[in-house]
């Protein structure tokens, strides 16, 4: 049996979660993800686990879940629901404190739940739902976690080719005293990007990667920056050409990026000369994550 590294994946159209060869691209395993908008996924193979979230099958409506079944597909839960959640998107996890952590567009916030889906808090809260859907500058959509200096980045993607994008940087603790919609510890590390969508934070090398989904010159795109004291450093654009970037996973030497889009496509990009392959044409493709 091969040992190469395995990219899940999440196909909207029929919602399906499907895991590939990093080497070739072939279908490993499939299984129905059964409704909605899948969005963002993590992969536990210790325990041989997949989780997900769905972003629901009406976007302005509280339908959204948190989602958790084996590998294969079998033993189906239903984590986090019943209203608890609008649009949850990118998720990102704290193994060692047990802790899943997402944001909640349509719902405006970051939020946060033990691995089982219990215990869910409000870390932030950029609006009111539902009256301040409207404004799309309020909307959280990707999430990383730098788990050595503990630190949550996320993007707020702005209305659709908007040119307003933002990434932020604030402390997984919350301050004593504090409320989710007053936080007084949050950086702004950039601003006035396309449309930034799904962020991978390195803390090894100190950058923070991230899709885009936003108008040219600049949007749809692979982008990478040096993560600075007050801000994002060095900018620069990987790769171009996405059609409505969204997933992104990165490799532990830092040498591979795989992106996804709604076009589809699942590509292999090598982070040292920007040149990219695809690794498979599939359905409209949300989040991935690399198990190696």
């Amino acid at each position: 049996m091969s040992n190469d590294p395995i990219l899940y994946t999440l196909e909207t159209a029929p919602p399906a979660i499907t895991a590939l060869s990093t080497r070739d691209g072939h279908v490993v395993a499939r299984f129905d993800a059964r409704w909605g908008t899948p969005d963002g996924l993590w992969v536990d193979p210790v325990a041989g686990q997949i989780t997900w979230t769905n972003m629901g099958a009406d976007w302005e409506a509280a339908d959204g879940t948190i989602e958790r079944a084996r590998l294969d597909g079998s033993q189906h839960e239903v984590l986090v629901g019943k209203g608890q959640i609008v649009t949850p998107k990118q998720l990102a996890v704290d193994r060692a404190e047990g802790h899943l952590y997402w944001c909640d567009r349509e719902g405006m916030r970051i939020m946060r739940s033990r691995l089982d889906g219990t215990g869910i808090a409000v870390l932030l809260k950029r609006g009111n739902y539902p009256q301040d859907m409207p404004d799309f500058s309020r909307q959280c959509v990707g999430i990383a976690l730098d788990l050595v200096a503990r630190q949550i980045y996320w993007t707020q993607k702005g209305s659709p080719k908007g040119g307003i994008g933002r990434i932020f940087r604030m402390p997984m603790a919350m301050p004593e005293g504090t409320d989710p919609s007053s936080r007084t510890d949050i950086e702004t590390l950039a601003d006035h990007l396309p449309e930034p969508i799904d962020l991978h934070v390195c803390p090894g090398s100190n950058r923070l990667y991230w899709t885009d989904r936003g108008a040219a010159p600049d949007g749809n795109s692979l982008n990478m920056a040096r993560i600075g004291a007050r801000g994002l450093l060095e900018h620069k654009v990987i790769l171009h050409g996405l059609d409505e970037g969204i997933g992104l996973a990165i490799d532990k030497t830092e040498t591979f990026a795989f992106v996804s889009d709604l076009g589809g496509t699942v590509r292999v990009v090598d982070l040292k000369t920007g040149e990219s392959h695809v690794l498979r044409q599939q359905s409209a493709t949300t989040g991935i994550y690399l198990v190696e």
